[in-house]
């Protein structure tokens, strides 16, 4: 994937978390890009963990992997930040 389909899928991924966190209101359009590309890094390592397939381009596949792994950011970085 070229760095505008990892920025759009970062920012997709990271402001779906954001809703289902409750973290919408704290966050940007910064914040939501960032934590929704290390949130597919971490998301791709998770899967591949359990043995599924991780990142695989731009698709829908990928839009849930990397909203796994944002969210699971997310719950970690509250438990530390509340």
């Amino acid at each position: 994937m070229g760095l505008f389909s990892w920025i759009i899928l970062g920012g997709l991924a990271g402001w779906l978390a954001s809703l289902v966190t409750k973290n919408n209101g704290n966050m940007g359009l910064i914040k939501n890009i960032v934590v929704g590309i290390i949130g597919a890094i971490l998301g791709g390592y998770v899967f591949n963990f359990f043995g599924s397939v991780g990142v695989t381009g731009f698709n829908l596949w990928s839009i849930f992997v990397s909203f796994v792994g944002a969210v699971i950011l997310l719950v970690i970085i509250n438990l530390f930040t509340r």
